[in-house]
């Protein structure tokens, strides 16, 4: 018989040890499962409710749990305010300002608002899913579609590059009279055009999404001018005359042409060159044409009056004055042959103390100081008029930088020698003679020529869209007992405008064409302050 003890059967435990690696995997697995349970109903939620999600940023605009109208509102606001703000550039003594409105900054924000509207939205359950995971735990940073008017930023950045103070000089030529004048260049600074570009477009992303933008150093390279080829000038200058002829079988009246050459051999015009100044003058033998156009050109050429147009000037201002005589007497009698291109730099030329030129005031680096030839875009404006009114064409013209007092906003042609020129070409069928004429403080530009089988009625429509006010700036002075004060720069506010012509064919509108829009910098009003 055997025994109980014998009969009893050993039983052992086995415990089963799960890897941790398993273990966590199990963890993320079910807290998976739980935010995948809880997003899938607040997918649902979401699909029925108006709001946008939580944790959801537009250009750095919290638009958490706001409808789309809410959103809409917020982000407009917050645009709005961000647009008025402006971007400080500057380099040496030099400052300027650009603003989000002056380079035409839009946004799409129907398409922005839209999107964060969408997030957790998606008809792929599984796609909406992530999405919420996403935002409830990363959050979302949107980015709104933003649209610059590229022709405006170019023209802010050409606007700058003009002013730079020490900015490099090419070495240049003109000839004057008998003369060949030769303006040695200067080492200086070169706007690096493509890089402020990329800069600004940055900072204006920056503006838009509320971020502090500090002041722009404008980025330029110190360059030396290239050395003057006067073999090169020598082989443009010598050129043999032509005589100014009418063509019986085409109809067409050709101008003559100026035969030129050096007084001087080549080498004894290097040898002038090797001394280092700042301006050479070469002596030059003009060789005249036997017929010129004057010869030909007679009433029957330019029988009718074209157009006309008058500005006004204070001839007690005796500088200024004698800068629009002078600038009037180089374009009087003028004759533009059918497509050529008439430049108001290569015609009237530099504007020097030995051409005649006195100081008087002009538009520099944001403020009024004495410049020589100051006054002479003025007749550059009455002729720009002129010529819309004739209906030639615009090839190059700029407005001022300031508002001027003789004629409406987007009426006037800025010029200045070597940076910007005004230019038109002549595309009527028959050569025009202009006529300029400045006396008594009145600048009046005729033009003549042969009326068109269809001629055009002409109307220039000028308007302002906005009007920029002037800030005002006190400084303190020793000159002046405390409590007195005086301006020493009165403010005039700034503007943003339009012009049209307006072609007509008797009394109809035939079209409505935009000649330009145009922005004026306010200038500041500085007053002194006493505190002797």
């Amino acid at each position: 018989m055997r025994s109980r003890r014998n009969g009893r059967r050993k039983i052992r435990s086995i415990r089963i040890e799960i890897p941790k690696s398993v273990k966590t995997m199990l963890k993320v697995v079910s807290i998976f499962m739980v935010l995948l349970c809880f997003s899938t109903i607040f997918a649902l939620i979401t699909s029925v409710s108006e709001k946008i999600l939580a944790r959801v940023h537009l250009n750095g605009v919290d638009l958490s749990n706001l409808t789309i109208d809410e959103g809409y509102q917020k982000l407009n606001e917050t645009l709005t305010n961000n647009k008025k703000k402006n971007i400080v550039l500057a380099y040496e003594e030099y400052e300027t300002t650009l603003s989000l409105e002056q380079l035409e900054v839009t946004y799409k924000t129907d398409e922005a608002i839209n999107k964060a509207y969408r997030l957790g939205r998606n008809r792929n359950i599984l796609i909406s899913n992530f999405q919420i995971i996403s935002n409830l735990l990363f959050g979302n940073q949107i980015e709104q579609t933003i649209e610059i008017n590229e022709e405006e930023l170019e023209k802010a950045i050409s606007d700058i590059e003009v002013k730079l103070p020490n900015a490099q000089v090419d070495s240049s030529f003109y000839i004057e009279e008998d003369q060949l004048i030769i303006t040695s260049g200067k080492t200086g600074a070169i706007l690096q055009k493509e890089q402020l570009k990329d800069t600004l477009i940055h900072e204006i992303k920056n503006q838009i999404m509320g971020k502090e933008v500090g002041t722009i150093t404008l980025p330029v390279e110190i360059k030396a001018p290239d050395t003057i080829d006067i073999e090169s000038i020598y082989e443009e200058i010598h050129t043999k005359p032509q005589d100014a002829h009418y063509d019986e079988t085409n109809k067409k009246l050709y101008k003559e042409e100026n035969g030129m050459e050096f007084a001087i051999s080549l080498e004894e015009a290097k040898n002038l060159l090797a001394e280092e100044k700042e301006e050479y003058t070469i002596p030059l033998n003009i060789i005249k044409p036997t017929t010129t156009i004057k010869d030909l050109a007679n009433t029957d050429f330019f029988p009718n009056l074209l157009a006309k147009f008058t500005t006004r000037y204070d001839e007690t201002a005796e500088n200024r004055a004698t800068n629009i005589r002078l600038s009037s007497e180089k374009i009087n009698g003028t004759i533009l042959m059918p497509d050529e291109i008439f430049s108001y730099n290569k015609v009237v030329g530099e504007r020097t103390i030995k051409a005649g030129y006195k100081e008087a005031g002009v538009y520099m680096g944001g403020k009024v100081v004495n410049g020589i030839g100051g006054g002479i875009c003025q007749v550059s404006t009455t002729l720009y008029n002129a010529v819309l009114l004739a209906n030639l064409d615009i090839t190059s013209r700029r407005n001022h930088y300031f508002i001027t007092s003789y004629v409406s906003p987007s009426r006037d042609a800025t010029v200045s020698y070597g940076s910007i020129d005004f230019q038109f070409k002549n595309t009527r069928n028959y050569p025009v003679k202009i006529e300029c004429i400045s006396k008594n403080g009145t600048c009046q530009v005729f033009i003549y020529g042969m009326k068109e089988e269809t001629e055009y009625e002409v109307e220039i429509q000028d308007k302002v869209t906005e009007i920029i006010p002037y800030t005002t700036k006190t400084v303190s002075t020793n000159q002046l007992p405390k409590g007195e004060s005086q301006v020493i720069q009165t403010g005039v506010h700034g503007y943003k405008s339009e012009a049209y012509r307006i072609l007509k064919l008797n009394g109809k509108v035939i079209s409505k064409t935009l000649l330009s829009k145009d922005s004026y910098n306010p200038l500041q009003e500085v007053i002194e302050v006493g505190t002797k």
